[in-house]
């Protein structure tokens, strides 16, 4: 079948990007519209309604005839950017294509190297630096243009509905709300392109094939009513962090990171077992390739074993603790409490609800010395699994890398939660599914220093455009 010509579309969606969407894109960066669980006055400080407006004004001047954008908001509620776009070509508006992104940032973080910065844009090369760009700003600018590059190429496309929500990295806690106020207008998408995910290399377009779940918990041990000397009571009163420590050691395996609950762990799927021993052969550590201290020995015994664990099996991350004086005000004093939150992650098919119940009753039984213990499970969200893609969407997709970017499409599972797809899936379990994104070597999201890989923005941003194009066709 024939296909809208590759030069054409790489030529516009390179002019867009070079004219339109980074001078806008630089702006957002500079916007510190922090995600709602770590910005618990987002509201009155009005970042996240600035970010929001940035991309529906941006929008709303792109040249779409009948395309409506529409800034949704309710009270108490991040907003969520709803862009409307009718078919073009030959396609139809009895099947809708929904485009998804989001436009709220993780926090700050220390250690930018200098003259970097979370909220000041930084263009180096071919790197966008600053917090947001890749995860995930770029996804408004992507779909739209890809959008327009269909049109401009003369292709086709069904009618779109781009959605982009404001609290995924809160969990998407925001997000079931407006999904279930626009079930009507979503209807029963034939395909969904989700742009928030990850890449292993910056060459060709990837495809994630599965997301993790994540689990997060906030556990408290308290051993004293305030602190006293440590000299007076140590030996006597246990310390929090001790008691702390051991109930970690309940749920993780301290010499090895295993976790061994048995609601935490899944059978890993022969087909992805042998598509990671293929990028393992391939590429060897390179998807495991992280900003380590010298001489840290990676956990796992291979690059195919390192690979299994960062997609199907479950990992802890302590990522924050309160209790704790810092090193320079620190008396010698037995702190009263340890506070710890646990970020937890679960394999794709886990049931995230069985895993934080058993997580919770690990932690909660009969505490060391009796000391007291409270387990607050903040969320639990599960993960995704792709579905087998449709013989025309395996063909489409390798062909839109090829057009994009001169390489045969590449597929990976992903460490990282996005609740939108798991939640679209399950409510639309027909849709087709083809997960993408731009997260790829150093862009460090969520850390210091994130940058956006421009080359590759603009090359997924015109696959895009290619697979929307061939799902009229096939689809």
């Amino acid at each position: 079948m024939a296909s809208i010509d590759a030069a054409t579309v790489s030529s516009i969606v390179d002019q867009t990007w070079a004219e339109d969407v980074l001078p806008a894109l630089t702006e957002y960066v500079r916007i510190p519209n922090v995600s709602p669980d770590y910005a618990p006055e987002w509201q009155a400080e009005g970042h996240m309604a600035r970010a929001a407006a940035l991309l529906a004004d941006w929008c709303s001047a792109r040249e779409i005839p009948g395309a409506q954008v529409e800034l949704l908001e309710r009270p108490g509620l991040t907003p969520l950017l709803v862009v409307d776009v009718p078919p073009a070509g030959a396609g139809g508006d009895d099947e809708t294509v929904v485009l998804y992104g989001h436009l709220d940032k993780q926090p700050e973080m220390e250690g930018w190297r200098a003259g970097l910065g979370p909220w000041e844009p930084v263009i180096e090369g071919d790197r966008l630096y600053g917090r947001g760009g890749a995860d995930d700003g770029y996804s408004t600018f992507a779909a739209l243009t890809a959008l327009e590059a269909v049109r401009a190429a003369g292709g086709s496309h069904h009618r779109a509905v781009v959605l982009i929500e404001a609290s995924e990295e809160s969990g998407s806690c925001h997000l079931p709300a407006y999904l279930d106020s626009l079930a009507d207008r979503l209807g029963r998408p034939g395909l969904v392109v989700g742009l928030d995910s990850g890449c292993l290399t910056y060459d060709r377009l990837w495809v994630t094939t599965s997301l993790r779940g994540v689990v997060a918990v906030v556990v408290e041990v308290a051993v004293l009513t305030e602190g006293v000397h440590s000299g007076a009571a140590g030996g006597v009163v246990p310390s929090s962090f001790r008691v702390l420590r051991r109930l970690l050691d309940r749920i993780e395996d301290p010499a090895t990171g295993d976790m061994p609950l048995p609601e935490l762990n899944v059978e890993i799927p022969a087909e992805r077992t042998e598509q990671m021993e293929a990028l393992a052969a391939e590429f060897g550590d390179a998807m495991t390739r992280f900003p380590v201290v010298e001489g840290l020995r990676p956990v796992g015994s291979d690059p195919a074993d390192r690979l299994a664990r960062v997609t199907w099996r479950p990992s802890l991350a302590v990522t924050g603790m309160d209790g704790f004086p810092p090193v320079s005000a620190a008396g010698n004093v037995l702190r009263p409490l340890s506070r710890a939150k646990l970020a937890i992650r679960v394999p794709p098919t886990a049931d995230a609800a069985a895993a934080a119940r058993a997580v919770e009753e690990a932690l909660s039984a009969d505490p060391p010395h009796g000391a007291r213990v409270s387990v607050t499970v903040q969320g639990a969200e599960s993960g995704w699994a792709a579905p087998e893609p449709e013989p025309w969407l395996s063909a489409a997709l390798q062909s839109a890398s090829e057009a994009a970017f001169g390489r045969p499409a590449g597929y990976l599972g992903e460490g990282g939660t996005i609740p939108f797809i798991g939640m679209l899936g399950a409510r639309f379990p027909g849709a087709q599914m083809v997960v993408t994104g731009v997260l790829g070597p150093g862009s460090n999201a969520h850390g210091p220093n994130e940058f956006l890989h421009l080359p590759a923005a603009r090359g997924v941003t015109a696959a895009v455009a290619h697979l929307l194009d061939a799902h009229t066709r096939n689809g």
